[in-house]
């Protein structure tokens, strides 16, 4: 794999980031359907893990595993709280 593919797939686990965090903003208010919120943020960021991981590049590797899984975390939270608060 090219320098060019590595930067590329370490940029999309990027990416997945802020299309997380811009979808959460975007979603939120009363009447926002969780479960939607939590099948985007688990699916993006276990993609963006996964791009991170490819990249083989060691910053991209780092950074994207981080990030993706403090996404992921949050939406494990947020499945928590809608079990908790459903009957």
């Amino acid at each position: 794999m090219n320098e060019k593919t590595k930067n590329i797939l370490g940029l999309l686990s990027i990416l997945t980031v802020i299309i997380s965090v811009v979808f959460f903003f975007i979603m939120r208010g009363p009447n926002a359907n969780l479960t939607l919120g939590i099948s985007v943020f688990t699916v993006l960021s276990v993609l963006g893990i996964i791009f991170a991981i490819i990249s083989k590049k060691v910053w991209f590797v780092i950074i994207g595993i981080v990030l993706n899984g403090a996404v992921l975390i949050i939406a494990y939270f947020l499945l928590l709280a809608v079990g908790i608060s459903e009957p």
